[in-house]
């Protein structure tokens, strides 16, 4: 268990940052649980956090949910995170995951440069995100800032933004986590890590409420792309490393 005790502490980290973000710890998280796990694994172990992590969301941020854009954006996400989930077993994800971060730092520079032009909320922008970031996170377990980038074009007050997201992504990854829960990605000796995690969602969940409380509505939006960003960045330096 020793080992683990800096695993828990960065979890914690990247849930702050996940909630304060609003598009989930999943991409910050994922790498982190790359150090100590091996990638089906990872998938199980993020799949079971997340949910957890988006319930505590939910209840802290739950005024805010924007139901026509959760069911919208979510019922096409849970559609294709199975699809990606399943093709985890013939697919090698790797290379996938490069593309989508280069993609995603693309996106959050033009969106950046374009900060005073939302994207319209349009029945086809909400299922065309819902779509891939299903899918993504399904393949690759991590599929929250292409919901991310999605939810930050529209402009959404930072409240919705977060509490919708987490609607979201708590189907989804119920979703992902049963196909990876049959597929034995979260082997049993895990199980010790679960007390941990679900005080972990709940704590970073609260600090991150608390710190937006004290954020304005253009700063948060800020916030959103260059974390965006510098996630894309990282990544795509591990895999180049790797």
């Amino acid at each position: 268990m020793e080992k683990y005790i800096l695993f828990i502490f960065l979890a914690f980290v990247c849930e702050i940052l996940g909630t304060i973000s609003g598009f989930g710890s999943s991409i910050l998280f994922v790498p982190i649980a790359s150090l100590y796990f091996e990638f089906k694994s990872v998938l199980g172990i993020t799949a079971v956090f997340h949910v957890f992590s988006n319930l505590s969301k939910i209840v802290l941020f739950r005024k805010g949910i924007d139901r026509n854009i959760a069911l919208k954006l979510g019922i096409p996400a849970i559609l294709f995170v199975l699809l990606g989930a399943v093709l985890t077993t013939y697919i090698a994800a790797p290379k996938m995951e490069l593309m989508m971060n280069i993609a995603l730092l693309l996106v959050a520079l033009f969106l950046m440069f374009n900060f005073e032009k939302p994207l319209e909320q349009s029945n086809k922008n909400l299922y065309v995100g819902g779509t891939i970031s299903g899918f993504l996170a399904g393949l690759l377990g991590t599929g929250g800032a292409i919901r991310g980038i999605s939810l930050a074009a529209f402009h959404l007050p930072k409240n919705v933004f977060i509490a919708t997201s987490a609607v979201i992504d708590l189907g989804v990854d119920s979703s992902r986590a049963i196909v990876y829960l049959y597929n034995g990605y979260f082997d049993k000796k895990y199980i010790i890590l679960i007390p941990f995690l679900i005080l972990i969602s709940v704590l970073g969940s609260a600090v991150g409420k608390w710190i937006l409380e004290r954020t304005s509505e253009k700063a948060f939006r800020y916030l959103v792309l260059l974390l965006i960003m510098a996630t894309s960045v990282l990544q795509s330096i591990h895999f180049f490393s790797a």
